[in-house]
């Protein structure tokens, strides 16, 4: 098993969060500093800053609000991360990312697995916002939204836009390119005064304020769960 799997599957960080320590030398394979290509066998002594790795603690799956101005990262120097935000009593880490600027709905757990299938693109997994933005929306700009908008060297993959207000819209995405809402948006000639993510595949945002977090029910779970097996 390679070695970023390993210890994901420990419940102690995620695989990006693995390479960060391995990159940084903090990582050691039978007192052989690993490197990123590092195979573990099943009696291997696997350290992390000389100490054994913590055995897995029951697994936790939050909903959080997360508001405008915190940074999703697990890096401590961080001031305003997300970990030191949501306070929470052993160690977790959020699912993907949502820019500073924006608000709303990002899961946080200590599952290393499940992090790492919500966050492969390939399976499509939709995460649907509400934007506002500086000026009206007309139809050519939903039509464009939705074909496919040509940022970071790439089209963007065909999404779902409907129009609420003059400038006010919803978008449904199925892919996580940096900044992508904000780009898409930018290179159409508008400029995003508001972002909010609302849902993550099943899981909605709902009611819950800014700030706060709530558990996923068993419902919510057993069907993240199957859904990232699809």
């Amino acid at each position: 098993m390679r070695i970023q799997k390993y210890i994901s599957e420990t419940g102690f960080c995620s695989r990006r969060h693995t390479n960060r320590l391995i990159i940084e030398g903090r990582v050691t394979v039978n007192g052989v500093v690993s490197d990123k290509n590092t195979m573990i066998a099943e009696h291997d002594e696997v350290l992390i800053d000389g100490r054994p790795i913590p055995r897995k603690e029951q697994s936790v799956y939050l909903a959080l609000h997360k508001p405008v101005g915190i940074t999703c990262t697990a890096a401590k120097e961080v001031e305003g991360n997300i970990i030191d935000f949501v306070n929470y009593p052993t160690r977790i880490f959020p699912v993907g990312r949502l820019d500073k600027a924006s608000e709303g709905l990002i899961l946080m757990t200590n599952d290393g697995d499940i992090f790492n299938k919500i966050l492969q693109s390939e399976h499509g997994h939709e995460k649907e916002y509400v934007v506002t933005v500086d000026k009206v929306i007309t139809e050519q700009f939903v039509l464009e939204m939705e074909s496919g908008v040509e940022i970071l060297n790439t089209i963007t993959k065909p999404c779902k836009v409907e129009k609420i207000s003059d400038n006010v819209f919803k978008i449904i995405l199925t892919q996580g390119l940096n900044r992508q809402i904000r780009r898409m948006c930018k290179a159409l000639g508008y400029r995003v005064e508001r972002l909010q993510r609302i849902r993550i595949m099943n899981i909605h945002l709902g009611n819950l304020e800014a700030g706060a977090w709530r558990e996923l029910s068993q419902q919510e779970l057993n069907e993240l769960l199957k859904e990232t097996e699809t």
